[in-house]
């Protein structure tokens, strides 16, 4: 790999962070050949580490999430509770160039962490800030996980279910690694201003704010004053989901039209249906709803998935697609040719890893190298800074490192 592609060569990015969406923006800054630093806490070091070993995640033997989203950094291990620990990270902010944080804000008024209290000793530093809710507001200073403020707050939660159900809990991690993507763009746009002013500043999302934009399709109806009474009801021309003989899901989103209805009857060998007098017409076939969806539950029930997926997707190349589960992940071609998934430089003990959605022609990714063990950099990282051997020792039996 040539390195003059990796855009953010040299850059020196301070992640100050735990957990997932504000560590991960610079995730992806290091993929693009930054050189990123996580300070964590001596001993017990950032939570997510023990994420994927908790008895309610799938079993494996290696650290999964933390091979993902901790790789390609150094690890710092620092008491930023101690002034010695705190005179470190600021001699750290004065050299860095973009500084990561999602600690909470009450956190960063105690230790003095905000942009305001350090941006004297860099101006040229780019303050990337991750809250739940956003800077202002009465919920500002609540802590919360993507769950709450990006699933939760946003309607997201109340939205994506069935009518009459419950609400779901979302997938772990669901809103943060797409909030990552936006602290990422936050970041790179301070970067750009910078090279454009020469000043650095304060840049910063909020999960809150990336869920309402995943809800914005219908919440912008809401700021619109739009009537939500005049949506459908649950009653549909056709169900979208129908269970197959292997019980697999084919969904049927987007065969909407009466024409595309009339092709896939005739594909799955049902005409019948197309001169039955209680489906003769698209108003007829929305009367009688649930007796059409019944034949066709009845039709999917007799052939596996696959069968189905050859018939009417490759055969008459109509837009259907089988409700894929994780274990077709592995086989399926496009993750790997368009690099969603890509082989790790150092051996972790994981075939593929899972890359970040952003791509740029031109600009190189340095492929997954080894997450870092807690504080594994300590050493070298105070070597160059200048602490002698020593002073390292002595750091450390303090407990500052």
């Amino acid at each position: 790999m040539d390195d003059d592609e990796l855009l953010f060569k040299g850059l020196k990015v301070l992640d100050v962070g735990s957990w997932i969406a504000g560590p991960v923006a610079a995730t992806m800054l290091a993929d693009r050949g930054a050189e990123v630093l996580k300070i964590e806490a001596p001993v017990i070091g950032d939570g997510y580490r023990n994420y994927a070993l908790l008895s309610f995640t799938p079993n494996a033997d290696t650290n999964y999430t933390w091979a993902m989203d901790a790789r390609n950094k150094r690890s710092l291990a620092l008491n930023l509770k101690t002034e010695e620990g705190m005179q470190i990270l600021k001699r750290l902010i004065a050299e860095c160039d973009v500084y990561v944080t999602n600690q909470p804000l009450p956190l960063r008024r105690q230790l003095k962490l905000g942009y305001d209290d350090i941006k004297g000793l860099n101006d040229r530093m780019i303050y990337a800030s991750l809250t739940p809710y956003g800077e202002q507001g009465p919920d500002a200073d609540n802590e919360a996980f993507d769950l709450v403020a990006y699933w939760s707050r946003s309607g997201l939660m109340d939205k994506v279910r069935p009518p009459g159900s419950e609400p779901v809990q979302a997938l772990a991690g669901m809103g943060d690694h797409p909030t990552a993507v936006a602290l990422y763009a936050s970041i790179v746009t301070g970067l750009l201003r910078r090279e454009r002013s020469g000043k650095g500043s304060m840049v910063h999302t909020s999960l809150l704010a990336n869920g309402v934009w995943s809800a914005s399709c219908l919440a912008q109806a809401r700021f619109a004053n739009a009537d939500f009474s005049s949506m459908p009801s649950s009653q549909r021309l056709t169900s979208a989901l129908y269970r197959t003989k292997d019980d697999r899901w084919i969904q049927l989103s987007m065969v909407r039209t009466a024409e595309a209805i009339d092709r896939l009857l005739v594909a799955m060998d049902a005409v019948e249906l197309l001169v039955d007098e209680r489906f003769a017409t698209l108003e007829l076939r929305v009367a009688n709803s649930e007796a059409f969806t019944q034949e066709l539950r009845d039709i999917f029930a007799t052939r596996t998935s696959a069968e189905w997926l050859q018939i009417l997707k490759v055969e008459n190349e109509l837009p259907i697609e089988r409700v894929a589960q994780f274990d077709d992940l592995i086989d399926d071609p496009h993750l790997k040719l368009n690099g969603m998934v890509s082989s790790p430089v150092d051996d972790v003990g994981i075939d593929y890893i899972i890359n970040d959605p952003v791509n740029t022609g031109g600009v190189a990714r340095v492929g997954a190298k080894k997450a870092p063990g807690i504080g594994e950099h300590s050493d070298e990282v105070l070597a160059e800074l200048g602490f002698s051997i020593a002073d390292i020792q002595s750091l450390r039996d303090k407990g500052v490192v």
